[in-house]
């Protein structure tokens, strides 16, 4: 287990061709990560990597709209996609999409598991339409960016 002083990073695989997975340990209940993962005032916390976030649209239910804007010293990002499945507090599947590469759909789901010591371990898999646009997501600087995020959210988590 890494201790709450060191950071901690992200495990990242690729498990098929067209896939990302994740798994990210924190230090909170499910129930915590799944409000600061659904709740805009939280999200908007921890979301766009330290950069200021506009939570435009975040409508957690099946068929659901959701779409943000991270502003940053190099420009504005949106983001957004449609809510597939929402089972609180455990799984959201939803599609993804970037303003910067329109009509290249990923689609996410999010696990969220009760390790029962208090912990959360969050478990995502990213399907894309061909190896080209995962591998072209790996490239972005998505690694780096997820891993900042999270950090973000370890410290929102701490202080609800």
């Amino acid at each position: 287990m890494t201790s709450k002083s060191s950071p901690r990073t992200a495990t990242i695989t690729t498990p098929t061709d067209r896939e990302i997975h994740v798994e990210r340990i924190f230090d909170a209940s499910r129930e915590r990560v799944w409000r600061a993962m659904t709740e805009p005032k939280l999200l908007a916390q921890w979301w766009g990597r330290g950069n200021r976030l506009a939570v435009e649209k975040l409508d957690v239910r099946r068929g659901g709209h959701w779409r943000f804007v991270e502003h940053t010293p190099e420009g504005d990002h949106g983001f957004e996609g449609r809510f597939r499945e929402v089972t609180p507090p455990e799984r959201i599947a939803m599609t993804f999409e970037w303003d910067g590469m329109p009509g290249h759909v990923a689609i996410n789901t999010m696990t969220l598991h009760d390790l029962g010591d208090g912990r959360t371990k969050l478990v995502t898999t990213s399907l894309f339409h061909t190896t080209e646009e995962r591998d072209g997501m790996l490239k972005s600087g998505m690694e780096v960016g997820m891993n900042q995020s999270y950090a973000a959210l370890d410290r929102v988590l701490a202080s609800l």
